[in-house]
């Protein structure tokens, strides 16, 4: 899938050539995971897998959605509509023009045609750049005048409001901010960021795709959210300038250890010293330290199995298979949790024999094949010229 393929997909249903292509990438976490929503930090990047949108205005007002991969078409019954159950890939799009209309923002008609190479299911947020990527086309045809800022707040708003998924900011804030070969650390917090350089000519990250995502992904989830929200109530008590974990240093926390619950204790640990390995890692790519960077994402799966527990056994036999590979320097979990991938920072002289002995090791251990997926880091959503 490429823009060319999109752009002739869009001459052939619409008969016209498109007034804008865009390309909006996936994205990856290299570190910082479950620490959005605690107020802390996170480090994504955009990657090489992407949906390309070729789109043009459309004078009666209606949209007119083509999805590539699926082979489906959605057109919307007259300018009002907000939701087809029927085309549920359709809300994606339509939510970020909902939200854009609430504030105001003139958006007449509009024919889309989209696909891509995010795998799906893998946790590279596919859906985030489909909703930036339709925002991004948005504001360059009606000449919106938004920030890239403005359209990943917009973009979420539609994930949140319309789609459902109360998700945080940072996959459309990778999707759209980041710079190529750059990784990206968010303030959760204020959303201030900065760029920290990703130059490793001698490494590779890759992703393997566990194959697994159990269903308690939404409800745990809840639940842990939950147990880090009481932990800070509790210790609120002992410092009333405490609003999130993010306010919470490991010496207060151990203090207190007594007055939490133990689990309470064990989730709130992780994720302070989460924050601090975002900080660290940022450290280590600065002075091109990737031995210091891998040991973290080890100590970060650690804490999410073991602290957070958030992983299960197809992901911690991948994480353990690359821990013992001397051509690997780190590897974890990478996501919400309970399947979906591993990330991991492989020498590249050494790749394709890591993807073929963990293939063969996790089609042994547990019949599945693995997929896996090198990804290079890449700019934030352009127009394709």
């Amino acid at each position: 899938m490429n823009a060319n393929t999109v752009n002739s997909a869009f001459e052939s249903r619409f008969s016209t050539a498109p007034d804008i292509t865009v390309r909006a990438p996936g994205r990856i976490n290299l570190i910082g995971e479950h620490t959005d929503y605690n107020g802390g930090f996170v480090l994504p990047a955009a990657i090489d897998k992407a949906i390309w949108l070729a789109a043009g205005k459309r004078a009666d007002g209606r949209f007119a959605f083509y999805a590539l991969d699926l082979d489906d078409y959605f057109l919307s019954d007259d300018v009002g509509t907000v939701f087809q159950e029927q085309h549920k890939w359709a809300n994606y799009l339509l939510g970020v023009i909902s939200e854009a209309r609430k504030d105001g923002l003139l958006i007449g008609g509009l024919n889309v045609v989209f696909g891509g190479d995010v795998p799906l299911g893998a946790g590279l947020s596919s859906s985030a750049a489909l909703e930036s990527g339709t925002m991004f086309v948005l504001n360059e045809l009606y000449q919106l005048g938004l920030s890239r800022m403005d359209i990943v707040r917009l973009a979420q708003r539609g994930e949140n409001n319309f789609v459902g998924m109360k998700c945080g900011i940072m996959d459309m804030f990778a999707s759209v901010i980041s710079r190529e070969n750059t990784v990206v650390r968010l303030d959760c917090r204020s959303l201030e960021y900065a760029y920290f350089p990703f130059d490793a000519p001698g490494f590779s990250l890759v992703l393997c795709d566990s194959g697994v995502k159990h269903t308690l992904v939404d409800s745990e989830y809840n639940t842990r959210r939950a147990e880090c929200e009481e932990g800070v109530a509790v210790l609120k008590k002992y410092d009333s300038g405490i609003s999130s974990l993010r306010d919470v240093s490991p010496a207060l926390l151990k203090k207190h250890e007594q007055m939490l619950r133990p689990v309470v204790f064990r989730r709130c640990k992780y994720v302070v010293e989460e924050i601090a390995r975002v900080e660290l890692a940022c450290a280590a790519l600065q002075r091109n330290d990737f031995a210091t960077l891998g040991q973290l994402m080890f100590q970060t799966h650690d804490g999410l199995n073991l602290e957070y527990e958030v992983s299960v056994p197809e992901i911690n036999f991948l994480v353990e298979t690359a821990r013992n590979n001397p051509a690997v320097l780190g590897a974890r979990m990478m996501g919400g949790g309970f399947g979906g991938c591993t990330i991991n920072l492989v020498k590249t002289e050494a790749l394709e024999d890591f993807i073929q002995t963990t293939s063969v090791s996790y089609a042994t251990k547990f019949g599945i094949t693995l997929k896996t997926y090198p990804v290079k880091l890449t700019a934030g959503t352009s127009v394709i010229k």
